[in-house]
């Protein structure tokens, strides 16, 4: 016999499994615990334009979207009819290159990502600019210094110095005007940032808008405070970026290199796609598999969807059985048949509940008025059987014939019914209507049903199928629930009604000195044993030796 401890050993192992593997396809593939959770993908695609030059072989390098929080890059592709192709990394950051040698007449490229918002994503391919000389020509260098000691002195950090250079630049004067005229006001803002000690870069950043054609990047600045960095807006000194915007380049890259063309151009176009959380988390995981790392997929997703259709009903088996564990043992009402109600659910899953309740009633109660007759001809079990077998096959194909004549389609699906279970069934209630009487069979037969639609209810629930299919370590969970109710030995849900006249008689009925509740005296001996254990039980010891001795006592006497 196997010991206690070990038997807790293993359900609480089989209970941490289970909780391990849901968590793993949690935090592993984003599967979300709530159904029809969507995410968004931002469909980006480059258009690039240029002329060729003549007799010159055309090379074209265009960076790609840099990697930043908030943002996971899914695939990526070109249309490029006659180009060789290639991607490239260098210094941090991404291109795919063009070639070819010898184009002719106006040429046009693409390059289409697919990109998820992900609020998990929190890797960044920005790199820490180095300080670089100060080479500017005068009178333009001395009007920069000017405007970076005076916002100097106003701030207490590289961000907040940033902020009142952007301050400086917005007053309209002559040193901003002669400083305008020459730089572009987010190069500007770097130069003076550099000027006081302070590292920053210009990125490019595009505006994710559903349908927009022929955008363009707009020139943030990014600003570093040791390894760490914000996003400014040159123009009013706002920082950060909104969920709806990309950093396309992010390490001082220019977005566009050509050779052997003139006149390049370069335009963006977005679409919005929405699709489930569960396929964007597989593609993510596609994406992780594909750059090395080793992932075990725990998804009945890569299945045939003819095999996937028959897990998702299998796998909701355990539900109803775990419905009817606790039913049967925890509250205690009586099934006709152990899992004949589990089967019962998963043809009311396929038929509606209504259409499945009456049909299932009726199936059993003709077929208990034919299985009498059949007793009345003494038959053998088999033979026995096997006619109320052909009975009850016989009702529903009537059942189906009519109800499908009279325009209630629904009536067809009966035949998903367990036609063996639903004969067995009959001739159970049958015996026992002829030992028991009709009461019990109505009392089994009830019970059967209110177990059915129990678990009918729990597998029905698409917030059940969907943790059922794509969390398997929900069995394990399962399993480990059915083995803690299956050690259960105390009272059911069911009896607790035979103590009813008892727990009254304690709140009402007073002891023998009528002077105290009983309830009352019970929970003041309950506290003085939580109290102090120990003297209680040697007093109550000592009350009852004595108690004794007095007894032995009188009767002595009394000889």
């Amino acid at each position: 016999m196997i010991s206690r401890g070990l038997f807790y050993f293993v359900t609480a192992v089989l209970l941490f499994v289970g909780i391990l593997l849901v968590a793993y396809q949690k935090i592993t593939f984003d599967v979300p615990f709530i159904p029809d959770v969507q995410k968004k993908i931002w469909t980006v695609e480059a258009r690039v334009e240029f002329e060729p030059r003549s007799e010159q072989a055309a090379e074209i390098k265009l960076a790609l979207p840099a990697v930043q929080p908030g943002f996971t890059q899914l695939s990526q592709n070109t249309a490029s009819l006659g180009y060789g192709v290639n991607y490239l990394k260098k210094d941090g950051s991404s291109y795919v290159e063009w070639t070819k040698r010898d184009a002719n007449g106006l040429q046009i490229l693409y390059y289409r990502a697919d990109i998820l918002v992900d609020d998990s994503s929190n890797n960044s391919s920005m790199i820490v600019p180095a300080l670089e000389p100060n080479v500017e020509s005068e009178p333009y260098n001395t009007a920069m210094i000017e405007i970076a000691q005076t916002a100097l002195s106003r701030s207490s950090s590289p961000y907040t110095f940033a902020n009142q250079v952007i301050h400086e630049l917005n007053q309209d004067n002559e040193i901003t005007s002669m400083l305008f005229a020459k730089y572009k006001r987010a190069e500007l803002l770097v130069h003076i940032l550099q000027l006081g000690k302070v590292q920053s870069r210009v990125i490019g950043v595009l505006d994710l808008k559903d349908g927009r054609r022929n955008q363009k990047l707009k020139p943030y600045v990014a600003v570093f405070n040791g390894t760490e960095y914000k996003v400014f807006n040159p123009q009013n000194g706002t920082t950060g970026l909104t969920k709806n915007q990309l950093i396309w380049t992010d390490n001082g890259n220019s977005l566009l290199d050509i050779s052997g063309g003139k006149n390049a151009l370069v335009s963006f176009t977005t679409i919005s796609n929405s699709v489930s959380a569960i396929e964007a988390g597989q593609r993510k995981a596609n994406v992780d598999m594909a750059a090395g790392e080793e992932l075990v997929p725990l998804s009945l997703s890569a299945l045939p969807v003819e095999e996937q259709s028959l897990f998702k009903g299998l796998l909701l088996l355990p539900i109803g059985v775990v419905i009817v564990v606790f039913l049967r043992i925890i509250v205690g009402i009586k099934t006709s048949g152990t899992f004949m109600p589990v089967l019962i659910a998963m043809s009311f899953l396929q038929t509606s509940l209504t259409f499945g309740l009456v049909g299932f009633v009726s199936i059993v109660g003709v077929g208990l008025i034919v299985r009498s007759w059949l007793s009345h001809l003494n038959l053998l079990l088999v033979a026995r059987i096997s006619a109320v077998i052909i009975t009850v096959i016989a009702l529903i194909g009537m059942i189906s014939f009519f109800t499908y004549k009279i325009g209630l389609t629904e009536g067809v699906k009966i035949t998903f019914f367990p036609m063996i279970i639903l004969s067995w069934t009959i001739e159970r209630m049958s015996i026992l209507w002829e030992e028991e009487g009709y009461k019990e069979v109505i009392k089994q037969g009830g019970g059967s049903l209110f177990v059915a639609v129990c678990a009918y209810l729990s597998m029905s629930s698409f917030f059940i199928q969907h943790l059922t299919f794509n969390f398997l370590g929900i069995q394990l969970i399962l399993l480990s629930l059915v083995l803690i109710m299956g050690n259960y030995t105390g009272f059911r849900l069911s009896e607790l009604k035979r103590f009813k006249p008892l727990a009254e008689q304690i709140k009402i009925y007073q002891n023998g000195d009528q002077t105290e509740r009983e309830a009352s005296r019970l929970s003041k001996e309950l506290a003085k044993i939580k109290a102090d254990p120990h003297n209680t039980y040697r007093e109550w010891k000592n009350e009852v030796v004595q108690k004794l001795n007095n007894d032995q006592k009188s009767q002595n006497d009394q000889k």
